[in-house]
């Protein structure tokens, strides 16, 4: 089987060395530039990289023409020829004058995260929408950074007006690239209008959906599986999955709903690439609970979590209900798990426990369904007992002369939009009607 970039054998491995410029922003920011350059590691290992080695560069502020500085640029070149490394992979987004002057100075191939992420997704999409989505995030970072080579690449016409060195190679690059942007965005625009089809026909036919979120390699697939039995790839990867799947839920009460693992996040993801898979991403913003599943066991889960929100945000489902799960509790120090928080929107849970596993259900469906309460109806108002079944689950039904009484559990939106009727119909614990509803009498006035 012939080797791919990201299972490659070991003497056909690029040699890599890590840079990160710890700058007056970067502290400012509260993030750890040793956690970041750890998880730049990963990723670099995720890509098929050998790590040979890593530098850490502090600066007021990048410089503008070598990013670290030309002093610590001819250092890492003497680094880069004792260690037959042939790649220099930064932690930090890079320009394209700063490529090339990288490029030059250090004899070696540059690559910046954004540029090692895209090539992630591009190894990870197996879909036709995932491979469009990656091809479109790696031209639009591609085009502000076109190198064109002058004159010697010029078309050169002849005849009155065609004299000179016509459109060079770079402009011609340009606008050839800019027309494939063009051409990819339509088919992801028809890629977006299917989604919402599909979206639409799920919310008429009150599909109930469920929407896995978080960081990558947080385990939203792992609990894909172990929910839903669903053949999906979980490996302890960076984006090990990228295209969406949903599978059926059964929730313990016998309702079914939809789970879907959407594509994680990571600090600094690409605007490019939020832009590309917002098609992919919205599934969130359609779905009526979002399990923001959090890695317990790293360091950096706090931070993480923060990214996530702002993700979510940017995408406009940050105020979507929601039930944070810390997952790999397994594999947490007794100090680390007293540092979690907890609360009513908070779970813990390890994916391989069956016991943490039915705990999760009773949480997803009590955030779903709501608290259970009972309803005492005029028998001759169908209407009223149908809308009853339509806003949740009736998990028993009495007679009382000429009386329904429904115990039910309803879907907080459901019963929100459309219970409004049956309001005045709702029992206090102890079995009575709350004072100031409509007595018998009254409701025989009110039909």
């Amino acid at each position: 089987m012939r080797p791919t970039s990201y299972e490659t054998e070991a003497n056909l491995r690029e040699r890599a060395l890590l840079v990160s410029l710890v700058t007056d922003e970067t502290r400012r920011s509260g993030v750890d530039p040793q956690l970041s350059l750890d998880e730049l590691i990963q990723l670099a290992e995720t890509a098929g990289v050998e790590v040979v080695e890593t530098r850490m560069q502090n600066k007021d502020v990048p410089d503008a023409k070598w990013f670290v500085g030309k002093g610590k640029a001819l250092e890492l070149k003497e680094l880069i020829a004792e260690r037959g490394i042939t790649t220099a992979i930064f932690d930090q987004e890079l320009s394209g004058a700063q490529v090339r002057n990288l490029e030059e100075a250090l004899d070696a191939k540059i690559i910046d995260r954004t540029q090692l992420i895209l090539d992630i997704f591009a190894g990870r999409a197996k879909t036709k929408e995932g491979i469009l989505q990656v091809e479109l995030a790696q031209l639009t970072y591609l085009l502000p950074r076109l190198s064109g080579q002058g004159k010697n690449l010029s078309r050169l016409g002849g005849g009155i007006g065609t004299r000179g060195p016509g459109e060079t190679k770079l402009e011609t690059d340009r606008r050839h690239i800019r027309r494939r942007i063009g051409e990819l965005k339509r088919q992801l625009e028809s890629v977006a209008a299917h989604r919402g089809l599909h979206r639409e026909r799920r919310r008429k036919a009150g599909v109930v959906q469920v929407a896995l979120v978080g960081y990558t390699n947080a385990g939203k697939s792992t609990l894909l599986r172990q929910l839903t039995a669903a053949d999906v790839l979980a490996e302890d990867k960076l984006f090990a999955t990228l295209d969406p799947t949903s599978r059926t839920l059964k929730l313990p009460s016998g309702k079914e709903v939809l789970l879907t693992d959407t594509v994680g996040f990571i600090q600094h993801l690409p605007h490019d690439l939020v832009a590309a898979f917002r098609a992919t991403l919205e599934e969130a913003n359609e779905a009526d609970l979002l399990l923001h599943v959090t890695d317990a066991s790293s360091p950096m889960r706090d931070r993480q979590r923060e990214v996530v929100e702002q993700v979510l945000t940017e995408l406009g489902a940050a105020g979507k209900p929601k039930l944070l799960v810390y997952n790999k509790i397994d594999a947490c120090s007794a100090a680390s798990m007293a540092l979690l928080p907890g609360g009513p929107d908070t779970v813990r849970v390890s994916a391989f426990s069956e016991h943490d596993m039915n705990h999760l259900l009773h949480r997803i469906e009590d955030k779903l369904l709501g608290a259970v309460c009972r309803l005492r109806i005029p028998a001759s108002r169908g209407d009223l007992a149908a809308l009853a079944y339509r806003v949740g689950d009736v998990m028993q039904q009495e007679t009382e002369e000429d009386w329904l009484v429904l115990t039910i559990r309803p879907n907080p939106a459901d019963m929100e939009k459309y219970g409004h009727s049956l309001e005045p119909y709702r029992l206090d614990t102890d079995g009575t009607v709350p004072a100031g509803e409509k007595t018998e009498t009254e409701t025989e006035d009110f039909k």
